[in-house]
């Protein structure tokens, strides 16, 4: 199984924003947030968070994460 790791504290930088203001927009609660922007790779994530996410940002799935292990 593969790992992702979700580029949380890159986007939030682009955006000007900080990992309270995006848990905030996303309406996720803010410990989950950090979770997810602190692990080096998660093997499993909500896909209906991710969905809410992308929108956060206003991107694709596919831009949220990168493969850091096959």
């Amino acid at each position: 199984m593969g790992l992702i790791r979700l580029r949380v504290r890159e986007l939030a930088a682009e955006k000007g924003w900080t990992l309270k203001e995006v848990s905030e927009r996303w309406g996720v609660v803010y410990s989950t947030l950090r979770t997810y922007a602190r692990s080096p790779g998660l093997a499993t994530v909500d896909v209906t968070a991710l969905h809410k996410l992308a929108r956060t940002f206003d991107l694709s799935i596919e831009d949220l994460y990168e493969i850091v292990q096959e």
